[in-house]
């Protein structure tokens, strides 16, 4: 089971990537949170980029059947949260992302750096 719910977080990271999403971490949040599993964290340059990065990972989830439970921010599209229960798309515009800092906030998640 555990590897069905960290192949979900991998898609979300995969497709942030195909749109060109910049540093992508997927956090285990499992024994640190009872919201979710995973967090994928990924940066954009732009507010439009952003907007495109969240529109192809809910694009590809949906075509795998997995569905989006909760969608924020996509309005300001400066930090869009796409919630799939098991795991948690963070698209941030790289200033909130450094702002944010949900790495550090999390720091006693185990980190996975993602490469395309």
């Amino acid at each position: 089971m555990t590897e069905n719910l960290e192949k979900i977080a991998e898609m979300i990271a995969q497709a942030a990537g195909d749109k060109k999403a910049r540093d992508i971490a997927i956090l285990d949040m499992a024994n640190l949170s009872p919201v979710t599993d995973y967090f994928v964290v990924a940066s954009a340059g732009s507010v439009i980029q952003a907007q495109a990065i969240a529109d192809n990972i809910e694009d590809k989830l949906a075509e795998a059947g997995v569905e989006l439970l909760r969608k924020e921010g996509f309005r300001d599209s400066r930090w869009i949260l796409l919630d799939y229960g098991v795991a948690v798309a963070h698209i941030f515009v790289e200033e909130d992302r450094e702002f944010y800092n949900l790495e550090r906030l999390w720091g006693d998640a185990k980190v996975r750096h993602f490469e395309v």
